[in-house]
């Protein structure tokens, strides 16, 4: 399975530089917070057409739902990757966007009940969101850029009892450099 998923991801940024010569390539830090969990990654954006970018991400998520999952107390962790489209509205790959993406994430998370239970969890979350942000291009190889999702969390694997998932807003910061 991950070695589908490894070829399918380097077909994708094949074709991708295959066909956009001349646009610009994008390596950002990103960093996303939601009400239950941070998630530092590498994001990696190639525009292509005159105001289309695809994007993937490699990130960790560090996971706290306290007691807003099926549990008293839910925290974890876990590696993942997201793909993801920009439009931008603006010339020049600026501005503001919207978008779409997925995330992919292969968590672990501990659980406790207050009446002393506890267990372990493995789960393999996608996460489709909808987002929007904004380009600051500094110079012409900086850029910093804000931005807003929302989508829903979905534990399509599940090794162990089920853990929280639903509705989920993340706000989102990258700072990086065009190539």
């Amino acid at each position: 399975m991950k070695l589908k998923i490894g070829f399918a991801l380097t077909l994708l940024l094949a074709s991708l530089f295959g066909q956009a010569q001349n646009t610009p390539f994008d390596i950002s830090f990103e960093f996303q917070a939601y009400p239950t969990g941070l998630i530092p990654g590498i994001r990696l954006e190639k525009g292509f057409g005159e105001k289309n970018a695809a994007h993937l991400r490699f990130g960790y998520q560090v996971i706290d739902h306290r007691d807003l999952g099926k549990h008293d107390d839910e925290t974890g962790s876990g590696w993942g990757f997201t793909l993801g489209y920009h439009r931008y509205f603006k010339g020049g790959y600026q501005g503001f966007f919207l978008g779409a993406r997925n995330d992919f994430w292969f968590n672990s998370m501990e659980w406790e009940m207050n009446d002393g239970t506890s267990g372990k969890t493995d789960i393999v979350v996608v996460q489709p969101t909808a987002q929007a942000g904004w380009v600051f291009l500094f110079g012409e190889k900086w850029l910093l850029s804000p931005t807003l999702s929302f989508g829903y969390e979905i534990n399509v694997k599940t090794e162990g009892e089920a853990t929280g998932e639903g509705a989920i807003i993340l706000l989102g910061l990258n700072f990086g450099r065009r190539f």
